[in-house]
């Protein structure tokens, strides 16, 4: 069972096992997607489909009597789940003989819930990694079966983290239902739900940047949130169209090290250089505006304003001038 990038990583890992054989796939619907709004899979579907596999659900409901028949019918051995989406009830969970099994991506009992990998990014740590756990009725609770290790770099987004993840977390599953079919797993390890942390899921609002924020905080937020819902705030109002918030999603930015004359005692969300060019002997890394944060500043190196396309901060400055001193506002004007 499983819906996303990851879950379709996870797929593949498993077909490549010789001992273990995927008797039916359960996914999210369809769902309209694009400008023409067309009915799309999503990527563990595709994916399934592409691999030559025809015995795939898409349950609006995967506790319906419909789906629960369909399940029953394949037989299976155990239930592995990945990103899927849905709330298993205790009917799912108690049908296959050797249970449901999810893979996680944190190091559990910490970052459960819906969005760990950000979590972890965005909390500064140097840690992460994948849990396959045996399912409860609790969330992401039940006891670990195994886990692996990944380290955070100083320059990972909440994009490529999880694609690595993917990868070391399709190993992990598919090693840990191997063994499972052995009757070969090490004995399961109880979560110390004392140490229990939860990852809510996001909304695009939660990107909204808060420049009177920790300038680590702010620039750990911006990896994190990359590639979805993205970190943004809003350009001065002489900037905007007919119809335009004003919206400019940060999709990289530097923490400015060299402070100038001056610049400590700005407010939060100023703008306190443009620099447009790489200047031999400057103490900047790259082009774009320097916003000052609580403590010190931001360098926006990569940018994409609203109805346009990704662009360096430099190449954005050409065509919309900020000078220093005006505002990057909290908030889209009325």
């Amino acid at each position: 069972m499983g819906s996303s990038g990851a879950s379709a990583t996870c797929l593949r890992a498993i077909l490549r096992e010789r001992e273990l054989e995927v008797v039916g796939v359960v996914t999210q619907p369809d769902r309209p997607a694009g400008r023409g709004k067309t009915l799309t899979p999503c990527p563990c579907k595709a994916f399934a489909v592409e691999q030559g596999l025809t015995d795939i659900i898409t349950p609006e409901n995967v506790n319906s009597e419909d789906s629960l028949a369909q399940l029953r019918a394949w037989k299976p051995d155990v239930i592995a789940v990945v990103a899927y989406g849905q709330f298993l009830k205790k009917t799912i969970l108690d049908l296959p003989p050797m249970g449901c099994v999810n893979c996680h991506f944190s190091l559990l009992p910490k970052y459960r819930g819906a969005s760990p990998v950000v979590a972890a990014i965005a909390a500064g740590d140097r840690l992460t990694g994948v849990s396959v756990i045996k399912m409860g009725i609790g969330m992401d609770d039940g006891p670990v079966l195994m886990q692996s290790y990944e380290p955070i770099y100083s320059d990972a987004t909440g994009g490529n983290l999880m694609d690595g993840l993917a990868i070391t977390g399709g190993v992990t599953l598919a090693k840990a239902l191997v063994l499972m079919g052995r009757n070969a797993l090490p004995p399961p390890i109880p979560q110390d739900d004392k140490f229990a942390t939860f990852a809510h899921k996001l909304k695009k609002t939660d990107g909204l940047i808060r420049w009177d924020d920790p300038v680590i905080v702010t620039e750990r937020r911006i990896r994190a949130y990359s590639p979805w819902p993205g970190c943004y705030t809003f350009l001065p109002e002489r900037f905007r169209r007919k119809g335009n918030t004003g919206r400019l999603v940060v999709v990289e930015a530097d923490i400015v090290k060299t402070m100038e004359n001056g610049w400590r005692d700005a407010k939060p969300g100023t703008v306190l250089k443009c620099v447009t060019s790489r200047q031999k002997g400057s103490p900047f890394r790259g082009t774009g505006p320097i916003v000052k944060c609580l403590d010190t500043a931001l360098m926006l190196t990569k940018i994409k304003p609203e109805g346009s396309k990704l662009m360096d901060g430099g190449d954005f400055l050409r065509g919309r001038p900020l000078v220093a001193g005006e505002d990057l506002l909290l908030e889209a004007l009325p």
